[in-house]
């Protein structure tokens, strides 16, 4: 494995990013070192936010970049050189699903599943919206499914004064659920999207591969947990308030805007085009919509775009690992790795490997989505949902602890593996 100046400099800096994520919780205890509202409380409050890590390790990689080629122009050429697409499209698509009209329609679905289900309706809608919510990701995209999800469980359980475990458990369940529930599909899952074309995985395939596996993982893990925790979700204070009507019209047209944009996915000249019409039609419809949440999906857009400008520079050592491995290896190798780097990457790294077998593609594959869970990072719509739910009751004002998220998503990853291994 032989690599540049400029790789060593990339994995480096990537190792550092990776040690932050699992620091922010102690870079915000000492910000209350100092006085409220100082620079040092600020700037460490700023250096806890997940969603800056990466892309401030980013940054320090175009400074190297222009330190080491001793030319700006070097290190704008490499930036200009990737494929930002997927950070434009989640932060387009988290800010029209999190609209009013949308949340309320996915929550009226859901509801109406929950309905069908033998339970009440604390523990019918929790069920409804962890497993059969989850595979929503495989048809309006998962960064779409995971924001409308965290927002109504936050509502309905998170800003409810649920304990911490349920709380972790729950978060692990749904990054888990979210990451194999696009896998019905070729089109919605970035993981299947950098290698369906290339392969020629077309939506037969996925879904008898690992559509039905997904969807059997889905319903075992939360009824696992829902089990586990049922008299804590029984307990949940409800509160029912009669929403403000919105017009059949308006919801339609949400839908049909997000449908273009989901339509549109990897053209973002257009994507955008179709995104400045949706703001004036929110503007337009002021008195039907909540805020936007433009703060949260910029965040989580310049997370992503600095996961790609140090990802990409990752493949002396992922690909020659990868390609090494046999089918076992491979697929608990790509689960444990999903921890560390996307599994986007991941995939589209496996696909540049051009004497790979299926076995070992659908080993590849199968290992990303299990471990999709496990971090913040592991998969791209995971800062969404963390960027949405951190500021809950839940958690307490100090956000999401990598440790509580790890153990929390172990036992959904644990079904997971059974269904996408033990049972190939």
């Amino acid at each position: 494995m032989t690599a540049s100046p400029i790789e060593i400099l990339a994995s480096a800096l990537f190792a550092l990013s990776v040690l932050h994520t699992f620091s922010v919780k102690r870079f915000a205890h000492w910000a209350h070192r100092f006085p409220k509202g100082s620079v040092q409380e600020n700037m460490l409050h700023f250096m806890a936010e997940t969603e800056v890590v990466f892309g401030l390790w980013a940054a320090a990689l175009f400074a190297g970049i222009t330190v080491l080629k001793g030319s700006v122009h070097e290190a704008v050429h490499y930036i200009e050189s990737l494929n930002y697409t997927e950070p434009k499209f989640v932060l387009v698509v988290m800010v029209v699903a999190a609209t009013r009209p949308v949340v309320r329609l996915a929550e009226a679905l859901i509801s109406m599943i929950a309905r069908l289900l033998p339970f009440k309706e604390n523990m019918a809608f929790y069920l409804s919206a962890l497993s059969f919510g989850s595979l929503l990701g495989s048809f309006i995209t998962e960064p779409a499914a995971m924001t409308l999800l965290a927002i109504l469980l936050k509502r309905r359980y998170f800003d409810r004064g649920i304990t911490p475990r349920l709380a972790y458990a729950t978060l692990g369940l749904l990054f888990v659920n979210v990451s194999i529930g696009g896998t019905l599909t070729h089109f919605a899952a970035p993981p299947v999207l950098m290698v369906a074309v290339k392969w020629n995985w077309d939506m037969t395939f996925m879904f008898t591969t690992f559509g039905w596996k997904a969807a059997a993982s889905c319903m075992a893990s939360t009824a696992l947990v829902g089990w586990v925790f049922r008299r804590e979700i029984a307990a949940v204070e409800v509160h029912h308030q009669e929403p403000q009507p919105i017009p059949m019209w308006l919801t339609v047209l949400h839908v049909v805007f997000l449908g273009s944009i989901v339509f549109f996915a990897h053209h973002p000249d257009v994507f955008f085009g179709v995104f400045m019409l949706f703001l004036g039609l929110v503007t337009a419809t002021r008195e039907f919509q909540d805020g936007l949440k433009l703060r949260e999906g910029l965040l989580v857009g310049f997370f992503l775009a600095g996961l790609v400008t140090l990802g990409s520079l990752q493949s002396w050592w992922l690909k020659p690992l990868i390609s090494g491995l046999d089918g076992a290896t491979l697929y608990f190798g790509a689960t444990g790795l999903t921890a560390i780097t996307d599994n986007a990457a991941l995939t589209y790294l496996g696909s540049l490997v051009e004497s790979i077998t299926h076995d070992l593609k659908y080993a590849l594959v199968a290992g990303a989505v299990t471990g999709g869970g496990l971090t913040v990072i592991a998969n791209a719509p995971n800062p969404a949902g963390a960027g949405i739910l951190q500021t809950s009751r839940a958690f307490q004002g100090e956000g999401i602890s990598p440790l509580g998220l790890f153990l929390g998503a172990l036992p959904p990853t644990l079904v997971a593996v059974v269904f996408f291994w033990l049972l190939r």
